[in-house]
Parts: C-alpha cells; structure tokens; sequence
C-alpha cells in the first residue's frame, strides 16, 4: 500500500511539473529540475535571511552609538551615511528574499512559470537563469520602456 500511495504521489507530482507553463520550443519541467531550482532558491532564501539579520544588527549598533558630545559635522555625518548604507543593504535584502520566498510559493501552486503580466510562459531558460523573475522578456522590456 505503501508503494502505490509512492507511485501516484510520484505521479501526481509529475502530472504538476508538466503543467507548469513553458515555451513551445522548451521541454516541460522534469521533476529533477525543479528540484535543483527550489534548492537553488532555498540556499538563496537561507543566504538572504542571514544578510538581512547581519544588516539588521548592524544598524541596530549604529543606532545606538547616537551621538557623542563631541562629535562634530562630519563625524554625524559619516554616521548618518553608515546608518543610510546599512538601511539599505537590509531593505534589498529584503526584497530580494520575499521575491525568493514568492517564487517558491508560486511554484507549489503550480503558477511558477508563468508571467504576472500577460500570463504566457516566461520562459524555461529564463527561469533557470533567473528562478525569482515574474516577467518573461517581452513584458519586462515593455515595463522598462515606460
């Protein structure tokens, strides 16, 4: 009993994986390339989680250094322009992780794949290149153009 609920989660998994959308010129997905994808984007989900934490502490430490009686102009301006810098690096970090984090729930519902503009398929290629992108090329390219 144990093998056929295998073989029809087997199954039924691949039944998914073809389903996910790809140009006509691709072939469908196998199941052993959206593995190494969702592993891909998995490491990357544990790489940006930890540079967010360090970026976070960071500017937590910046903070709270505050200001010292005797700093003058230029000392409260490096410390702004730290604290800027470090603000920054977490917040693409952020961006970066819920874009990652995205993808993989897009996957699981079956909608990775496909473009959040005109619903036709990014691309295969593109996706392996790029596992987070929503866009294919032409949407993309129309996006940047305006």
């Amino acid at each position: 009993m144990g093998t056929a609920r295998a073989r029809s989660g087997g199954a039924a998994r691949a039944a998914a994986v073809r389903e996910l959308p790809v140009k006509e010129t691709e072939e469908a997905w196998t199941p052993a390339e959206l593995d190494e994808v969702r592993t891909e984007l998995e490491a990357e989900i544990d790489r940006l989680t930890r540079q967010v934490d360090k970026a976070t502490s960071s500017f937590s430490a910046l903070v709270a250094g505050g200001e010292g009686a005797g700093d003058d102009q230029v000392d409260h301006g490096a410390a702004t322009a730290g604290r800027e810098h470090e603000m920054t690096i977490a917040n693409n970090a952020r961006d970066l992780l819920e874009q990652t984090q995205r993808a993989l729930v897009r996957m699981s519902s079956g909608a990775y794949g496909a473009c959040e503009s005109c619903t036709g398929p990014i691309g295969k290629a593109r996706l392996q290149a790029f596992p987070r992108v929503t866009l294919c090329v032409a949407c993309k390219a129309r996006g940047e153009r305006r």
